[in-house]
């Protein structure tokens, strides 16, 4: 008789309790709580169109950006969630302009501090687009009992100890690592638990697939536009010219990516010149996800992991996936200003 074993995020989340005898537990109860509001956040998704929770809030985020009636539900939900698990004592979110400091006793025990964006591509949520959810988790640095202060949030990504994101689409998955591998896990919606269903996920070391808006062509830098070129050349030996896929939602275009090898492009440009997506809580989690699947994240120039961020909401030029890809683009970054 057919034996199955179904291993549950928070059964898997125990079991690798092992590799963090520093964490006494402490980590897994947070990212037992992260699964938590990533379902409900889920629940409220797939009744969009059915209850009055799509389209815009009416309110303007920090960014000078529409905020949707979801930005504004995910925000308070994953808060709410780190609140209660005890173990986190500071969230940063895409949504508010600081960071947000717990002030209650239990709180300032906590020994790690959350920065997020809690609902990732919301604009396409009015059209059934796949959206997602990304986090990051770090080991404070000021002492404990003390409330936290910025530069807690301000570390290099490369001291993340724990960092993933939840793609909600024709399933919903929660995909995570804590520097030991990347292992996803998909909602069942029957029992109401996300269940492992890709182990030890290694993105390709070569794809043929490139993630970009082809939209802002005219504004990229010249070596981006060479190498958009280069995908689109015909090299039969390679498996060139590359297919284009870009959804417009970083988690989305990232996670086919992941699996099935390619690269994601968001280059700065003239109306973005030192890039648009968020150092602290887009790129820097993403970037992780990515190394220790087998990938590589770069600004450019610099690996992701390795910037100290100068402020919450910093930007940073993006090229993140398999190896082969963003080495290749990097040849073709040079310093040299915008051009048309």
């Amino acid at each position: 008789m057919k034996s199955y074993h179904i291993t549950t995020l928070n059964d898997f989340i125990i079991q690798k309790q092992k590799d963090f005898p520093y964490a006494k537990g402490e980590l897994s109860s947070l990212l037992h709580h992260i699964g938590i509001a990533a379902k409900m956040v889920n629940k409220k998704i797939n009744k969009a169109g059915l209850i009055d929770i799509i389209g815009r809030s009416g309110d303007i985020n920090i960014h000078g950006e529409d905020q949707q009636k979801l930005d504004v539900f995910a925000d308070e939900v994953f808060i709410s969630a780190l609140l209660s698990s005890g173990e986190c004592c500071g969230v940063a979110t895409e949504e508010n302009e600081n960071e947000i400091v717990f002030s209650d006793s239990f709180a300032t025990e906590g020994k790690y501090i959350v920065c997020m964006d809690p609902l990732d591509g919301s604009s396409n949520i009015d059209y059934n687009v796949s959206v997602g959810s990304i986090f990051s988790i770090y080991r404070r640095l000021t002492p404990r009992g003390e409330k936290v202060r910025n530069e807690d949030f301000l570390q290099a990504g490369s001291e993340q100890v724990a960092a993933g994101y939840i793609v909600y689409g024709s399933s919903t998955m929660l995909v995570y690592s804590t520097g030991n591998g990347v292992n996803g896990f998909t909602l069942d919606p029957s029992i109401g638990e996300f269940c492992l269903s890709h182990p030890d996920i290694k993105t390709p070391k070569d794809g043929h697939i490139y993630s970009v808006n082809e939209g802002n062509y005219i504004h990229f830098p010249e070596g981006v536009k060479k190498y958009i070129k280069f995908c689109q050349e015909i090299d039969k030996k390679s498996g060139r010219p590359y297919s284009s896929r870009y959804i417009g939602s970083l988690v989305s275009d990232f996670h086919r990516n992941l699996l099935k090898g390619g690269i994601f492009l968001y280059p700065e440009n003239e109306t973005a010149p030192i890039g648009k997506l968020r150092l602290v809580y887009e790129c820097n989690p993403i970037a992780f996800i990515a190394l220790q699947a087998g990938g590589v994240a770069s600004n450019g120039t610099s690996d992701i992991l390795e910037i100290t961020p100068k402020s919450l909401h910093q930007r940073s030029p993006f090229y993140v996936g398999s190896e082969n890809m963003v080495n290749k683009i990097k040849s073709f970054l040079v310093p040299t200003k915008l051009t048309r």
